[in-house]
């Protein structure tokens, strides 16, 4: 049931916003088009963004400052009960998930995905956010410039649900 209402979803919502366009009398190809341009408006907008973030994240990673970092944070970490390992999944999901998923895949290499650092770091993608990568996209593509208290809060948000991860993983 579950996949026949999942399969006929997606055309149901478009025949539906058609339909709606056209009982009100509107253009609709003509509105898709304009919205298509502004999408493709959007994204030359925040490609440059992306591509520097994509960019930082490969630089760190293959030159092993991330593996520097973490040795220096491993110390306060510790006093977090924020295992060495995941310190630099923690640093890389605030900037890039596709690289946090390498970091991710590398753990369950490692130490298993039953294991309770495996856990731990599943539980942390899934309740935690790429938050640079966001704030550089969302924000840029809007040209806002004076983000006021969403950096601090997704921060917060994002120790909140780093500290969760342990939590439920290693209970």
């Amino acid at each position: 049931m579950i996949q026949w209402i999942s399969r006929i979803l997606v055309p149901l919502i478009v025949s539906y916003i058609v339909g709606f366009g056209i009982l009100s009398r509107r253009p609709v190809f003509d509105d898709f088009l304009t919205g298509a341009k502004e999408g493709i408006r959007t994204i030359v907008n925040i490609l440059p963004t992306l591509i520097g973030l994509m960019t930082a994240v490969g630089v760190l990673r293959s030159s092993g400052f991330l593996d520097v970092l973490s040795g220096w944070l491993s110390v306060p970490a510790s006093w977090l009960h924020l295992p060495a390992p995941l310190i630099p999944l923690t640093l890389v999901r605030l900037i890039s998930n596709s690289a946090a998923t390498g970091l991710v895949l590398d753990i369950f290499t490692r130490y298993g995905p039953d294991s309770p650092l495996g856990m731990a770091a599943s539980v942390m993608m899934s309740s935690t956010e790429t938050v640079f990568y966001c704030i550089s996209i969302y924000f840029g593509s809007i040209h806002v410039t004076k983000t006021r208290y969403v950096l601090p809060g997704a921060l917060l948000a994002t120790a909140a649900g780093v500290a969760a991860s342990i939590v439920i993983a290693f209970m």
